[in-house]
């Protein structure tokens, strides 16, 4: 008798528990919404479609706002269905993250306007407006000695975050060719000026002081120049000297997008 009494007792504890797990699962299931924008599915949770309050989705999934269902029963948002993941990215993280060379920020903005976001559109539109004036200011990195600035390379571009990852590739590239010799160069904002810069029978160098070891020469930071800018979506417009016949021979490089 008393084993059958445990049996039973354990057989309710079972099934009390199986209940439990049961309702978790279905209120975690109901959580879940599948969203259908412009042919594309995202599943994401209810609290992060009901994040801004007054927000088109959030109409949506509290009854605010009336919206069609597509064959297999989800929401369908007629919208651009591939910028629908920076909005969806932007209720997750609560701020805006692009990929690097995004160029579609005026859609953005009226995706944003849309689902009535203004944080969003705020920001993409600021974001906008910076990308717009930079690309009015055109801006320069100096190739130079530090003894004779006559000798050097020039490389304009409207683009400053470009002027930026050139200078770090050819900081790099010349801290390859100067392991163990750090201080035969510095680094400024606009300047790359290295302490010797001599020229030879077999054209300019950059060389070692003490014993004329070659490290690089003017040709190869060139090469890196325009071979980044390519890699970037840039292109070489003009060289800013073409006396010399040739944009290898060239004092300055001119790049734009």
């Amino acid at each position: 008798m008393e084993n059958k009494a445990n049996r039973r007792e354990n057989e309710c504890e079972e099934k009390n528990s199986n209940s439990e797990g049961s309702e978790q699962d279905k209120d975690y299931k109901t959580s879940l919404i599948t969203l259908n924008v412009g042919g594309y599915l995202y599943i994401t949770q209810k609290q992060t479609l009901t994040k801004y309050p007054d927000s088109f989705l959030e109409g949506i999934i509290n009854g605010r706002i009336m919206c069609p269902f597509d064959a297999d029963g989800h929401y369908f948002i007629d919208r651009d269905g591939l910028l629908f993941r920076h909005i969806l990215n932007f209720l997750r993280n609560g701020e805006l993250l692009l990929p690097e060379g995004f160029r579609e920020n005026q859609l953005l903005a009226q995706e944003a306007e849309f689902f009535q976001l203004k944080v969003l559109s705020d920001a993409v539109k600021s974001r906008w407006e910076k990308e717009q004036l930079a690309s009015r200011e055109t801006t320069f990195l100096e190739i130079t000695d530090s003894h004779d600035r006559s000798q050097g390379l020039r490389i304009f571009c409207n683009a400053p975050d470009f002027i930026a990852k050139i200078k770090s590739r050819i900081v790099l590239v010349s801290k390859s060719r100067l392991d163990g010799f750090p201080e035969e160069f510095s680094v400024s904002s606009n300047i790359i000026q290295f302490k010797y810069f001599i020229k030879s029978e077999n054209g300019t160098r950059l060389v070692l002081k003490e014993d004329n070891t070659f490290v690089c020469t003017l040709e190869t930071l060139k090469f890196e120049a325009i071979m980044t800018a390519l890699k970037c979506g840039f292109r070489l417009l003009t060289s800013l000297d073409c006396s010399k016949g040739s944009i290898v021979h060239s004092d300055a490089l001119h790049f734009i997008k």
